[in-house]
């Protein structure tokens, strides 16, 4: 699974007729702590999350494509799974 925060909104106009109903998203990776990092990519997004939410992206076909449109087989690389509400890291021990 991946971290990511969601930029923005992806437009087409035209797509295929799976994914119809399925808004794609702008995401940029997260470290836990937050931290930006270099990657984007995009996410169909099966859970309703909007811009500045942190989000778990699924980067895997199978389950990509059946969390993004509830039938397996489409061909999707990855898809926001679930909206973060906090990342709870552990203390440094001493």
């Amino acid at each position: 699974m991946i971290l990511a925060r969601v930029l923005g909104n992806v437009v087409a106009s035209t797509k295929n007729h799976r994914y119809e109903s399925a808004s794609i998203m702008l995401c940029q990776q997260v470290t836990p702590e937050g931290a930006e990092t270099a990657t984007t990519l995009l996410a169909l997004n099966a859970v309703d999350a909007g811009v500045g939410d942190t989000v778990l992206i699924v980067q895997e076909g199978w389950g990509a494509s059946t969390a993004a449109t509830g039938k397996p087989g489409a061909a999707i690389d990855s898809a926001i799974v679930g909206v973060v509400d906090y990342v709870d890291l552990l203390q440094d021990e001493p």
